[in-house]
């Protein structure tokens, strides 16, 4: 598992690109441009890992583009030793990105396949979650809640209520909202009750799906 002069050159045209499309967080580029994005793909499509596209993995999932966990992920607004929820771990680079960023993960996948290669692989390369938990992320994590900060990095048909009930007053839910295609979603939590929404344009994700499988 080698991460070359290359592999970094080829990180930091990604960034570029990623910049001219409109991410302006440094701490988010700083994370896309350390992460080695090539080692949570399958060897079979290690160089099409810094083009901005997303790529199949176990389980009939995909890793995202890098665009869009760039998007996500400055949504978030994450800073150091902040409490971040993920659902749908996936490959892990997701969890990866916020762990660079310093960010204390908690992260939830319901596939078994990816959750037991995930769970051993980030470790491996340096990136400890707090928790990888096998389990239905419409339930979210009560018992580690609340949280600055939760993404979904699957689509949504609905908004769960178990995740707004588990932001903090300031926390930010991202989510993808809705069946074939998805509009970017953002909650803020303003009071105990209270959460404004933004709606942030349409991306494509894997269907959120319920229950553990």
């Amino acid at each position: 598992m080698e991460d070359t002069n290359k592999h970094k050159g080829l990180r930091n045209q990604l960034v570029k690109i990623i910049e001219e499309k409109g991410i302006v967080d440094k701490n988010v580029l700083s994370a896309i441009s350390n992460v080695p994005r090539h080692l949570f793909m399958d060897s079979g499509f290690v160089h099409f890992a810094y083009q901005d596209k997303p790529f199949p993995i176990a389980a009939n999932q995909t890793i995202s583009q890098p665009y869009t966990v760039a998007f996500q992920t400055e949504l978030l607004q994450v800073k150091p030793n902040y409490k971040i929820l993920e659902i749908g771990t996936g490959s892990g680079y997701q969890t990866a990105i916020l762990i660079e960023m310093g960010a204390k993960v908690f992260t939830i996948e319901r596939q078994n396949e990816l959750f037991k290669k995930t769970k051993l692989f980030l470790p491996k390369i340096g990136y400890k979650p707090k928790k990888i938990i096998f389990g239905d992320g419409y339930k979210g994590l009560p018992e580690n809640a609340p949280f600055d900060g939760i993404v979904v990095t699957a689509g949504a048909p609905f908004v769960p209520k178990a995740l707004l009930a588990q932001l903090k007053i300031g926390g930010r839910l991202v989510i993808p909202v809705g069946e074939e295609t998805q509009i970017m979603t953002l909650f803020v939590r303003t009071g105990v009750k209270d959460f404004e929404k933004q709606e942030l344009g349409n991306f494509r994700f894997v269907p959120l799906l319920k229950k553990k499988n």
